[in-house]
């Protein structure tokens, strides 16, 4: 791109500036041919009446003009003939004189017929030679007489030779100059686009963290800055993309071993039930652990739908009670708390009215009260409050039971992630209820964070926009 942009506009320079040489040379040319002619009318027209006067004296003697006229002509061609101008006199329509630097081979072969009027014909003859020629009849009673000047051009077309030629050499000097600028120009505009074309292909090969350097505030730095804000972008998207598949990956694994386990226990109970010698209280105990086992998954089944529905929900622009909101929670958590002698405390100052879905609140609530309640030990506390907190309605979820370590604090929202697989294995657990919450929270453009520490107990904070 940068080559042609270059030959192209150094061939439109050298046509360009070769058409102006010539044009300037023209001129200099027929200025000089101007002047030239004006001063060859002057001198035709200064020897013209001084050749009238000796012609009109020898007429007075009685003298012929015609025998004499080389005697007359001789101081003229003399004083001519070192600036290489020649003469020559006809008398009706035949040359009756020609001074050394005019041949009729050359010429014309007879002067020009001018009508026997006074006006002056000035012509070029371009021979080996080129000269200048005036020529013009003289006033009667003579004006069968006429008379040629013919001045010599060599000089002055040598003079304006030598002038062109120095304008082409300078012009020659001038375009290397200027092809060296544009060329030094043509890299200064074309680096952004070099860079952008280095930096696309590093990006091409995965170096997605590579940038342009911006300089200046011209167009090629807009579309530099430009180019850089869409690398971004696209690292962002790529890193957004591998951090969803590994997302996924993690999950799909974490879903194999979750499946695993339970499957593996329950075709081992089937198999020994099969092939073992038991007791019908053996027998029932087997079928317990299947049937136990088989509610898991039917359990973990459900959550996977909810999520999955979560996934394409979009919150409905309704309001939900806060009062209400815990008054259902309790009556559905109670037992599941009494079976651990676990107090359930609801604090509420007010009324507090939120924008979402009771029912996915409530799931989200309760899925919280439970977490706290497989962390919890028999007989503790848990405090579930309401409170408004700058331009925030909190909703606290608060026990008093093993807390996690701050390593595990940003994992736990994760499907099937556990703090303590074997306790949530052995509570019913899968792993998926945090990821559950997580969802509620984000189609309710809340937020859900954790503050906990190992033996102190957990607070799990909501807080949603007024």
């Amino acid at each position: 791109m940068k080559k042609k942009i270059f030959f192209i506009a150094l061939v439109l320079f050298i046509i360009f500036f070769n058409s102006m040489i010539l044009i300037v040379s023209n001129v200099i040319l027929k200025d000089k041919l101007s002047a030239v002619r004006d001063k060859c009318l002057v001198e035709h027209y200064v020897i013209a009446s001084s050749l009238i006067g000796d012609i009109q004296a020898l007429e007075q003697r009685g003298n012929h003009v015609e025998e004499n006229i080389e005697n007359l002509m001789r101081l003229y061609s003399r004083y001519l003939q070192g600036k290489g101008n020649g003469l020559a006199v006809a008398f009706s329509g035949e040359w009756i004189y020609e001074s050394p630097a005019f041949t009729s081979e050359e010429n014309m072969i007879f002067p020009p017929d001018t009508g026997y009027s006074q006006e002056r014909i000035v012509y070029m003859e371009n021979g080996n030679c080129p000269v200048l020629c005036v020529y013009g009849s003289f006033p009667a009673p003579w004006q069968d007489y006429g008379l040629m000047y013919i001045g010599n051009l060599s000089d002055t077309i040598q003079t304006w030779r030598h002038t062109k030629n120095i304008l082409f050499l300078t012009g020659a000097v001038v375009i290397l100059i200027m092809s060296f600028f544009l060329f030094q120009f043509l890299n200064i505009i074309f680096r952004p686009l070099r860079q952008i074309s280095s930096t696309s292909a590093e990006i091409a090969n995965g170096n997605y963290s590579s940038r342009i350097q911006v300089r200046g505030k011209d167009e090629t730095s807009s579309v530099a800055h430009n180019f850089n804000l869409m690398a971004e972008q696209i690292e962002n998207q790529i890193k957004q993309l591998e951090d969803a598949a590994e997302q996924k990956q993690q999950f799909i694994d974490n879903f194999s071993h979750e499946l695993r386990i339970p499957l593996t226990a329950i075709y081992g109970y089937a198999e020994y039930i099969q092939k073992a010698l038991m007791s019908e209280e053996e027998r029932y105990e087997c079928t317990q652990f299947i049937m136990s086992e088989c509610s898991r998954l039917q359990n973990m089944a459900y959550q996977l739908l909810d999520m999955a529905l979560l996934r394409r929900e979009e919150m409905k622009d309704s309001n939900c009670s806060v009062k209400e909101l815990f008054a259902e929670s309790e009556k559905i958590m109670y037992m599941r708390a009494l079976e651990k002698n676990i107090r359930l405390t609801y604090v509420l100052s007010q009324n507090y009215v939120v924008r979402g879905n009771m029912e996915q609140l409530l799931i989200l609530t309760n899925n919280l009260i439970d977490n706290a309640i497989k962390a919890s030990r028999q007989e503790d506390e848990i405090r579930i409050c309401a409170y408004s907190e700058e331009s925030a309605i909190i909703i606290e979820v608060k026990d008093y039971g093993t807390g996690i370590e701050i390593e595990q604090i940003s994992h736990i929202k994760e499907a099937f992630y556990r703090v303590d697989k074997a306790r949530s294995r052995a509570a019913g657990g899968s792993g998926l209820g945090l990821a559950i919450c997580e969802k509620i929270i984000q189609i309710h453009h809340a937020d859900m964070s954790f503050i906990s520490e190992p033996g102190v107990g957990t607070t799990v904070k909501l807080s949603f926009p007024v």
